[in-house]
């Protein structure tokens, strides 16, 4: 990976200096307090006001959203360099929120001037609709991070830009659990790890409402699970059970095919039990 400072001269002030291509001044201190991740902040998160943000490349593309590769680092001072993923979700100009009726229900907008904004599909509703994902992430985030659940830790949120741990090596991201190959022994440990974060999730009175495989990261033989923004409260939405169960089924059929023994039906009344408990 190239040296994204290069270019910089060390002899002048970050005031006679401006950021490159693909390159900005660091957004932490354009952010509220609210906006940024749970306090003892990771001594890895870079909170400098001189720090840039590099663009490194994307990451993964989505319906809703895209993730990048960004270095935030303090001009020549290597001990404040550091990887975050920047997922941001897309604008007025895409529409795919449709499903996302499904997980929202018993959720509230934050003013009523979004609320009817959303009802209308506007233009404004759909930007609306983007940025609540983006904080909705971000809270389930900081949320489960606070509880000890494996998830990256949630560095700040604005607008619809949602910084976070990358969790890679490198700059290489880490395999989804869709592409791990590892022996059955392997497979079972890790299935032993979902079921340990399903029920941090439900002991909380929540689902992941969409997991599988796919936003499932195994680095360092750990799972990271990822991509939260429709996590569900089990209790006040309508189909928070059936969306609990299908997370069961994914996970248990898949490590099943893998040869893991895994019960959906189990598990299910297991977390049931612990979100009711």
């Amino acid at each position: 990976m190239t040296d994204p400072f290069a270019s910089f001269d060390a002899s002048l002030s970050f005031a006679d200096v401006e950021p490159g291509e693909n390159q900005r001044w660091t957004t932490w201190p354009a952010v509220t307090p609210s906006e940024r991740g749970p306090e003892p902040w990771p001594s890895w998160v870079v909170t400098s006001a001189g720090a840039v943000d590099t663009e490194l490349g994307i990451l993964k593309t989505g319906k809703e959203a895209d993730v990048f590769l960004i270095e935030r680092a303090v001009p020549d001072d290597p001990s404040q360099r550091t990887l975050l993923a920047a997922k941001r979700y897309r604008g007025s100009e895409h529409s795919s929120f449709h499903r996302s009726s499904i997980y929202t229900e018993g959720r509230r907008t934050r003013n009523s001037r979004d609320g009817r904004a959303l009802a209308k599909k506007t233009g404004f509703g759909r930007e609306v609709a983007a940025a609540q994902w983006s904080f909705a992430e971000f809270e389930a985030l900081c949320r489960m991070w606070t509880l000890g659940a494996p998830v990256p830790y949630p560095v700040q949120v604005s607008g619809t830009e949602l910084l976070m741990e990358f969790i890679g090596t490198g700059g290489a991201a880490a395999p989804r659990l869709a592409q791990f190959r590892g022996d059955r022994d392997e497979l079972t440990d890790l299935f032993r790890q979902v079921v340990d974060l399903m029920h941090v999730f439900a002991g909380a009175g929540f689902a992941h409402g969409d997991l599988s495989p796919y936003n499932l990261l195994v680095h360092s033989g750990r799972v990271r699970v990822i991509d939260l923004p429709q996590i569900v409260d089990v209790i006040a939405n309508p189909q928070g059970f059936d969306l609990l169960h299908r997370d069961c089924v994914n996970m248990c059929d898949w490590f099943a095919r893998h040869r893991v023994d895994a019960d959906a039906e189990a598990l299910f009344a297991e977390l049931v039990a612990a979100t009711c408990g």
